[in-house]
């Protein structure tokens, strides 16, 4: 495995832990998500595929979006004490879903 794969993992785990963790442990909790998904957001643009036709293009723009919601969602964590960071995970979460079966799909043809 190359270390980015092993760094993107460890950001989505703690960027899953930290979403879980949140109701019980509110600040630590804030601070695991949002390391993680930093980390996440930023091994994905470094290892992601440049080139590719307009779908794929497309995908990898729909990519990016999704990593900033999640972003996005850790500093709302920190900026707003109820729970608007869920709706920008859940974004996020749900284009990065969609993406992760495309982009390959897309590739394949």
């Amino acid at each position: 495995m190359k270390i980015r794969e092993i760094l993107a993992m460890l950001g989505a785990t703690l960027l899953l832990a930290g979403a879980v963790l949140k109701m019980s442990y509110g600040d630590v909790a804030s601070y695991i998500y949002t390391l993680g998904a930093t980390l996440f957001a930023a091994m994905q643009y470094l290892g992601r595929e440049r080139g590719g036709n307009f779908a794929v293009r497309r995908l990898v723009t729909m990519q990016t979006i999704g990593s900033f919601a999640l972003v996005t969602a850790g500093v709302l964590m920190f900026t707003h004490h109820r729970n608007e960071w869920m709706v920008a995970m859940t974004i996020g979460a749900l284009l990065e879903l969609y993406t992760v079966f495309r982009i390959p799909s897309e590739m394949g043809k």
